[in-house]
């Protein structure tokens, strides 16, 4: 910030130039290594206690976006876009961030005496606490999602978020696990012309606090 004026640079510029997508070009792809990347830069966002759980399912062939379809109350993204990320969020559970903190330990940026330290804490902030570990799951895929979000956008894509579907028939259908919430669908492709620019928001005064 300087003199009360944002600074401009491409990040910002992102930000604020996004806008859900409507109209996709159906004839647009994007190859499995341009959606592991997509994937890749989602899962750089922020966890609590560094758990990472989340997963991607990327719908992206005829079949699988056929399926997808009809329990997502037909939206056109689904099968227009060029893929549609089932975000999955994983309920909480403590004992996997000794594994998920090996590789800081390896590579020299925590020390190992330190790993207790995290997991004693988030076990006695979730485990016995159902919402909270529920909650957590929501917060970490919607992170994610976030990421991808812009990433598409950098990238001279359009996303779509989605939470008009049926969860148990996802879940069935794709076989998720016990303890997976499907948090939303995130359609990202290749835009036509037609989509509208970001909309206006709410004035800042409207919504902030200074305490």
């Amino acid at each position: 910030m300087t003199n009360g004026m944002t600074m401009t640079n491409a990040v910002i510029e992102c930000i604020l130039s996004r806008s859900s997508a409507k109209y996709y070009d159906t004839a647009a792809t994007l190859s499995d290594d341009q959606i592991r990347e997509l994937v890749r830069i989602g899962t750089a966002a922020p966890t609590s206690f560094h758990l990472q759980n989340w997963r991607f399912i990327a719908v992206r062939t005829p079949e699988a976006k056929a399926r997808l379809k009809p329990i997502a109350w037909n939206q056109p993204a689904i099968t227009e876009a060029a893929v549609t990320f089932i975000v999955v969020g994983q309920l909480v559970e403590t004992s996997v961030i000794p594994e998920r903190l090996a590789p800081l330990v390896e590579a020299g940026v925590m020390p190992a005496a330190m790993v207790p330290e995290w997991e004693i804490p988030a076990r006695n902030l979730y485990m016995a606490y159902p919402q909270r570990r529920r909650d957590e799951a929501v917060r970490t895929a919607t992170f994610g999602a976030a990421a991808m979000i812009y990433a598409a956008r950098s990238l001279g894509l359009g996303s779509t978020p989605m939470i008009g579907f049926d969860a148990e028939a996802v879940h069935r259908e794709f076989g998720l696990a016990e303890d997976e919430v499907p948090v939303m669908l995130l359609s990202i492709g290749a835009e036509r012309p037609g989509n509208w620019a970001q909309k206006p928001r709410r004035p800042v005064t409207d919504v902030l606090n200074l305490v």
